[in-house]
C-alpha cells in the first residue's frame, strides 16, 4: 500500500511537470487515478486501406476493426518515412528521420537522443519490447525486457504478447512496445494462418497494381499476414479483460510504413505515408466509435504518450503532444505533416509536405526511378507489372514506377486525387497553393537542419533486376542528410 502510494504520489508531481513543460498547451486532462498501461502495436509494411475498418470489405480484421468502434480512429496520421527503421527511429525519439542521425535503413540512433520508452521505465514504468528489431543497441536502455529471437516470438513475432502481459510485475503500469514481422515480406502465414484469404474473392486490387492471378495470390498472402496479427492482438485483448485491467489500458494499432508492393513502401505517396491508427483507451477517451480527421504527425506518438503516463515531456523530442484529441477528435491540431525518402537499398531523396487538401513534393534524384525497395521489386506482383508493360498494357498510375526522369516537383490536390495520380504542378489554377507549400517545406529543410548531400549512399543492387551491386558487397554508405548541420542536435520543429 506505501508503495502505492509513493508512485501516485510521484506521478502527481510530473504530471504537473509535465503540464508545464509542454511546447504547446494541451487541454485534455491528464488520468485522475492511476497511469494508464499501453501497449503499442506496430505493424510492418501495411497501408491504411488494407484494414476492415479503414474500407478494406475483403480483408477480415474483426479484432481492430472492434477496437475503432470502442476507441478513436484517426484518418489523417502520416509516418515520417516509408521506411522500416527510419519510421521507427523516428516514432521513439519523436524527431524527423535527418534529426535522427539514422535516416537511412538499418542505421541505428545515437545514444545522445531520449528514447520515450526511456522516460516511461525512468518514471515508474515496466518497458518489454518484443519482435522486430533494428533501432541501434543504444535503444536496449529502454527496456526491462527484450524479446526479439525468432524462435521465441514465433514465425509473425507476436507468440510472446499473451505471456508478457501474464509474467510482468504487477506492481507497476506497464508500456510494451510489441513489433510484428508482419506483414514483412517473405510471407509465411500462408499454411499456418487457420482462414486463408481467397485470391479470388477477398482481395481488393490497388490501382497500383495489375488485375492478375499472380497479384492476387501475392495479395491474399499479405492480407493472411495482416490477419494473424488480428488474430493475436484478439488474444491480447481478451487477457486484459481477464485481468481486469483494460479499462485503463491504452492500445494503439498502427504500421511503420505502406504495404511492401511497388507505388506503396518507401514513397512518400498516401499509399507510403499515411497509416492506421487506432486507439482503445476506455477511461480516456470518452465517445466511443469516433473518427479524427486532424492532421497527426508520427514524431507526435512519443509527447502524446509520455503526457498520458505523466512521463515527460522528453528534451529532445520535435513532436507536440495530441493527446487532447482523445477528448476533442473534431479539433484542429497540425497544419502540415512532412515526410521524407532517403536510402532504402536504393540512393534516394525526396521530401514532402502535406496538407488536408495537397501534397507538395520535390525530388533532388529525378534521374532516377522509384521502384520501391527491393522486397517489392522481386515481388510476383512487380513481376506482373513488368510483362504488362512489355505489351503495352499499363495504366498511368501503374507506369509511374518506371520513369525516368521523373519530375522534380510533384504537387497533387488529394481532394480529388486520392491515390495521387495526377501531377499538377503546372496548373495555373494551383499556382497560389504550389508557392506556399514550396515556402513551408523549404523553412522546415532549414529550421530542422535537412541537407541535399552530393554522395549520398549508392544504389546496393540492379533496379530491375535486384541483383547486387559492387556497393552492396562492400557496404558503402555516402553521406546521410543533416550530417553537416549536425541535425541531430537541432531541436527545432518547424512550421506546425
Amino acid at each position: 500500500m506505501k508503495t502505492a502510494r509513493k508512485f501516485l504520489f510521484y506521478f502527481l508531481l510530473l504530471s504537473f511537470g509535465s503540464s508545464l513543460a509542454q511546447k504547446k498547451s494541451n487541454s485534455a486532462t491528464l488520468p485522475a487515478e492511476a497511469p494508464p498501461n499501453i501497449v503499442f502495436i506496430i505493424g510492418d509494411d501495411i497501408s491504411a486501406e488494407d484494414i476492415g475498418c479503414y474500407g478494406n470489405t475483403k480483408i477480415r480484421t474483426p479484432n481492430i476493426d472492434r477496437m475503432a468502434q470502442e476507441g478513436l480512429k484517426f484518418t489523417n496520421f502520416h509516418l515520417t518515412a516509408s521506411s522500416c527503421s527510419p519510421s521507427r527511429t523516428s516514432i521513439l525519439t519523436g524527431r524527423y528521420p535527418h534529426n535522427t542521425g539514422a535516416a537511412e535503413l538499418h542505421t541505428p540512433l545515437p545514444a545522445h537522443l531520449e528514447y520515450f520508452p526511456e522516460l516511461m521505465k525512468k518514471s515508474g514504468y515496466y518497458t518489454a519490447h518484443s519482435g522486430k528489431f533494428h533501432e541501434g543497441p543504444n535503444t536496449r536502455r529502454a527496456y526491462d525486457l527484450m524479446v526479439n529471437d525468432p524462435k521465441e516470438v514465433g514465425e509473425g513475432g507476436e507468440k510472446k504478447w499473451v505471456e508478457i502481459l501474464q509474467n510482468r510485475p504487477k506492481d507497476q503500469p506497464f508500456f510494451f512496445w510489441f513489433a510484428p514481422f508482419d506483414a514483412h515480406r517473405p510471407w509465411s502465414a500462408v499454411d499456418s494462418f487457420p482462414q486463408p484469404h481467397d485470391p479470388n474473392t477477398e482481395v481488393s486490387i490497388p490501382p497500383q497494381l495489375r488485375d492478375s492471378p499472380d497479384t492476387r495470390t501475392d495479395l491474399a498472402s499479405y492480407y493472411n499476414e495482416i490477419g494473424r496479427i488480428d488474430r493475436y492482438l484478439g488474444e491480447l485483448q481478451r487477457e486484459l479483460e481477464r485481468q481486469g485491467i483494460d479499462d485503463n489500458t491504452i492500445i494503439i494499432f498502427m504500421a511503420d510504413n505502406g504495404r511492401p508492393f511497388p507505388g506503396s513502401k518507401t514513397r512518400v505517396y498516401d499509399t507510403g505515408m499515411r497509416t492506421p491508427f487506432v486507439i482503445k483507451w476506455p477511461k480516456g477517451i470518452p465517445k466511443k466509435g469516433t473518427v479524427c480527421e486532424s492532421m497527426v504527425s508520427a514524431i507526435d506518438i512519443g509527447p502524446t504518450l509520455l503526457q498520458a503516463a505523466g512521463a515527460g515531456p522528453s528534451a529532445t523530442a520535435q513532436g507536440v503532444s495530441f493527446l487532447e484529441l482523445l477528448k476533442s477528435p473534431k479539433k484542429k491540431f497540425r497544419n502540415y505533416v512532412f515526410s521524407e525518402h532517403n536510402w532504402h537499398d536504393f540512393e534516394a531523396h525526396e521530401r514532402a509536405v502535406r496538407t488536408k487538401g495537397f501534397l507538395y513534393v520535390i525530388n533532388n534524384r529525378p534521374e532516377l526511378t522509384n521502384q520501391g525497395p527491393l522486397d517489392a521489386i522481386g515481388s510476383p506482383a512487380a513481376r506482373d507489372l513488368v510483362k504488362a508493360r512489355k505489351l503495352g498494357k499499363l495504366t498511368t498510375i501503374q507506369e509511374d514506377i518506371f520513369q525516368s526522369p521523373r519530375a522534380g516537383e510533384e504537387f497533387f490536390d488529394v481532394r480529388k486525387d486520392s491515390v495521387q495520380e495526377k501531377n499538377v504542378i503546372t496548373n495555373a489554377n494551383y499556382a497560389s497553393e504550389v508557392e506556399k507549400l514550396r515556402k513551408v517545406l523549404k523553412q522546415w529543410q532549414q529550421e530542422t537542419g535537412d541537407t541535399v548531400p552530393e554522395s549520398l549512399t549508392p544504389d546496393w543492387y540492379q533496379r530491375q533486376t535486384g541483383k547486387p551491386l559492387a556497393a552492396q558487397k562492400q557496404n558503402q554508405r555516402g553521406e546521410m542528410p543533416g550530417t553537416t548541420k549536425a541535425a541531430t542536435r537541432i531541436g527545432a520543429e518547424g512550421p506546425f
